[in-house]
């Protein structure tokens, strides 16, 4: 080949890869980048990507660089930003990790980037990993960063995922912090553990090549097909059944083993078992007791899914983020679930009618439109023709409700983490550097996620035929003694009066001797 022609081509793949990645020399600090962080009831992270010459390296999007990460964390939850003066404090981490930026639409429509970094035994990038536990996380070597700026209340993840730990095998781990880039204010991140293989998160079997080895452990995530992928042979379909005329595909991209890992018969295994379970679900005899859809899913693990995907109301659900994971026949040999990514949850979009709260997400009916890509998998409508199913459903709703899910735990759970973010101003520290709020403020922020899982909630119980036992019905006895109280009004959660709620909102009741009550309203 010729060398000029060679050398025109070594050029144009490198400009190529150069467009492709993503990065900022800068590493796209914040709009201020002079605060100082001083003190905090919150971990902080140092990360220190400058080399020898105190010149800064760009992170890149592609692929990972080298750079040093500290973490003070004191047992007295007080950590201070000057370590220089304050040098006993004590330390979680001090060590190299290989970064990146991570993330889809997490990425490109926020100006605050998220992170994923391994932590490492030397400076070498593509070394060798070292498996460490961080702010008290089992120990593993991979972890994220992740950076709530879509999510303006920075707390829907971790609302879903604490609500939901007891119901799920395996939730990822969650710890909020503050960091520091490059001795820059980044503001509050939150260092989490991914869905990957690990003792410590889905453990996994490496699969083999023949026999009981073959079938498990697999990792699948429905997904885009920006990556390497399977390619369901069913179409997704709309709230009537009917498949949709364009972008209905569903992919499954490969996350354990990675797609360059995996064997050609263990691909051919997996196929199989994906073509298996969905042919079945759409057969006539799904529900058999012995050849059914029970055979190839954990109907439970399913059903925690599709509450938590509504209870939030989350526009990704079911179609973006979805885990999917297979251990070996001799161990377990139904697909399970798990949950990740709600930074859009709680009517945070204005897309795909996010802020409604009186229908079914599965439904697929209010995914933006039919040209919309990434449509939701048939798989829980079709689900929801089972009786039984709907049955179990109900029974786990009451459970969900009795437990965490009840309004008062809700209620709490949202208010202790906005009580540790405003603690010791960090979210004052970050709006201040990131500019989150120029027309309201974090409260009213706070008070429409209440306001909507609130509705939410109430119309669910209305579906799944549960009644809260806060439910009120006519004249209730006061608190203090036999003396009764009566109703003199209802109201909506915005303070105006109503004259004929609807059953199973979320009213203010306002009685004869003063007092409020926040409920749902039972006629």
């Amino acid at each position: 080949m010729n060398k000029y022609l060679l050398a025109f081509i070594m050029l144009f793949l490198f400009a190529i890869k150069v467009m492709a990645d993503d990065y900022d020399p800068q590493n796209y600090r914040p709009l201020i980048d002079t605060l100082t962080l001083r003190q905090t009831n919150l971990p902080i992270v140092f990360i220190d990507t400058r080399s020898d010459d105190n010149n800064t390296n760009a992170i890149h999007r592609d692929y990972r660089i080298a750079a040093r990460m500290k973490i003070i964390n004191n047992e007295d939850g007080i950590n201070d930003g000057d370590t220089l003066s304050y040098p006993s404090q004590r330390v979680d981490y001090d060590g190299w990790i290989a970064i990146r930026y991570r993330g889809s639409s997490s990425f490109d429509r926020a100006i605050k980037k998220p992170y994923n970094f391994k932590t490492m035994k030397t400076n070498n990038p593509e070394g060798k990993k070292q498996k460490t536990p961080l702010l008290g996380m089992p120990p593993d070597h991979t972890w994220l960063l992740l950076a709530p700026y879509q999510d303006r209340s920075l707390l829907r993840d971790v609302l879903v995922f604490q609500l939901a730990r007891p119901y799920f095998e395996y939730t990822p781990r969650l710890k909020y912090c503050e960091m520091v880039l490059d001795g820059i204010y980044y503001g509050i991140y939150i260092l989490a553990e991914n869905i990957r293989k690990g003792e410590n998160r889905l453990n996994l079997d490496d699969p083999g090549e023949s026999g009981d080895a073959l079938t498990g452990g697999y990792l699948l995530q429905i997904d885009r097909d920006d990556e390497e992928h399977y390619t369901s042979k069913y179409l997704a379909v709309d709230s009537l059944g009917r498949p949709y005329s364009a972008y209905n595909e569903i992919y499954f991209q490969y996350k354990h083993p990675e797609s360059d890992e995996y064997l050609p018969v263990q691909k051919e295994y997996i196929h199989h078992q994906i073509d298996q379970m969905e042919t079945v679900l759409a057969s006539d005899n799904f529900t058999n007791s012995e050849t059914g859809y029970r055979k190839y899913i954990d109907e439970m693990s399913f059903i925690d899914h599709q509450l938590s995907q509504e209870f939030s109301g989350n526009i990704d659900g079911y179609r973006l983020s979805t885990h999917l994971y297979k251990r070996r026949d001799s161990v377990d040999p139904r697909f399970k679930t798990t949950l990740w990514d709600f930074n859009l949850a709680f009517g945070n979009s204005n897309a795909a009618n996010a802020v409604g709260t009186d229908f079914w997400r599965y439904q697929n009916s209010y995914i933006t439109n039919y040209n919309a890509y990434n449509k939701v998998p048939f798989w829980w409508m079709r689900l929801m023709e089972d009786p039984s199913y709907v049955k179990q459903l109900k029974d786990r709703w009451k459970q969900y409700r009795q437990e965490n899910y009840s309004n008062e735990h809700i209620e709490a759970t949202i208010d202790s983490i906005t009580t540790l973010l405003n603690e010791y101003g960090a979210l004052k520290r970050n709006n201040t550097i990131w500019k989150m709020f120029a027309l309201s403020t974090y409260e009213m922020e706070i008070d429409r996620v209440k306001q909507w899982i609130n509705k939410r909630v109430a119309w669910m119980d209305e579906q799944l035929d549960y009644e809260p036992t806060t439910a009120i019905k006519g004249i209730l006895t006061a608190h203090s003694g036999l003396l009764k109280k009566r109703i003199i009004g209802y109201y909506n959660l915005n303070g105006a009066k109503l004259s004929r709620p609807k059953s199973g909102n979320i009213v203010i009741v306002k009685y004869s001797n003063g007092t409020t009550q926040k409920t749902v309203f039972i006629p």
